[in-house]
């Protein structure tokens, strides 16, 4: 299997930049070839923190580096907060920019990488999302969405895309994705259901290979389908704040083409905001 992939002769394969899936992880462990995580910033002149062999843990960007310090700055009850190094290895600055390099740096040297993280009683560090995507509801209750939008995902193989709302609001929803073809040439979504979404759809009874058949007009059977998938993702919430309260499925695909994803396949969420503002607003209206 590894000579037919190429890997043979990998010895280490590590990932880094953004986040990877559990499944994608879980997947490469099944055939003897583990991807170790490691996290670091252009700040730092490369890794804080690394995943080796022999001491990685699945979904964790390893352990501290020793020539690093870090702490976690203002940690919520669950020990979430803003990860924070120090080292020779971190810059002194940026240059000709003292605006910047204040609100990264503070006096102690201590670098802000503005991604919320944690550590474990093992010294394990996870990163749960970034400052300026955490959600803060109604309730003044601080929700990174990246791990719930993820929880979906896992429990319903349906879904593409999940993007979690509720920045001043009374509870969380989100818009769903289903898995459709991309358009090659334009980069665009296609309204044709994939193979898995349409096997999927198939399980339930429905025989369907457009999205335009399932959305806007849900079939009753993929509602309950998805609510019972939402429902278990739920169970998973560190508070009932972090509960997806409803939700809505959208007939394309986000895409960079579209708008909807950046360069780097992350979601644009202001973006998203205004784009499908109808249909966000649907969900709050008469409360």
């Amino acid at each position: 299997v590894h000579k037919g992939l190429g890997l043979d002769r990998c010895r280490l394969i590590f990932t880094s930049a953004a986040p990877i899936s559990k499944q994608t992880l879980e997947y490469f462990q099944s055939l003897n070839l583990p991807l170790l995580e490691l996290y670091g910033m252009s700040e730092s002149t490369g890794p804080l923190t690394i995943c080796s062999p022999g001491h990685s843990r699945i979904t964790s960007v390893g352990k501290l580096l020793p020539i690093n310090e870090a702490k976690i700055g203002n940690p919520d009850e669950d020990g979430s907060g803003e990860l924070c190094f120090r080292g020779r290895n971190v810059m002194m600055g940026y240059l000709n920019s003292e605006e910047k390099t204040k609100e990264s740096l503070d006096d102690d040297g201590w670098l802000k990488s503005g991604d919320v993280g944690k550590v474990d009683e093992d010294g394990f560090y996870y990163i749960t999302g970034r400052i300026k995507e955490l959600i803060i509801t109604a309730g003044g209750e601080n929700i990174a969405p990246i791990p719930i939008e993820d929880n979906i995902k896992l429990e319903i193989p349906f879904v593409s895309t999940v993007m979690v709302i509720g920045d001043k609001k009374k509870f969380l929803s989100c818009i769903i994705t289903p898995h459709v073809e991309i358009d090659k040439e334009t980069g665009l979504s296609t309204d044709k259901l994939l193979p898995s979404a349409v096997n999927y759809c198939k399980e339930l009874g429905l025989e369907v290979t457009k999205s335009q058949d399932i959305s806007p007009n849900v079939p009753e059977v993929l509602q309950k389908a998805i609510q019972d998938g939402i429902d278990r993702a739920n169970k998973k919430a560190v508070s009932n704040a972090s509960k997806v309260q409803k939700w809505k499925l959208l007939p394309l695909e986000f895409t960079t083409a579209g708008g909807e994803l950046g360069p780097t396949q992350k979601l644009r969420r202001p973006q998203v905001m205004k784009m499908y503002k109808e249909t966000i607003d649907e969900m709050y209206e008469n409360l």
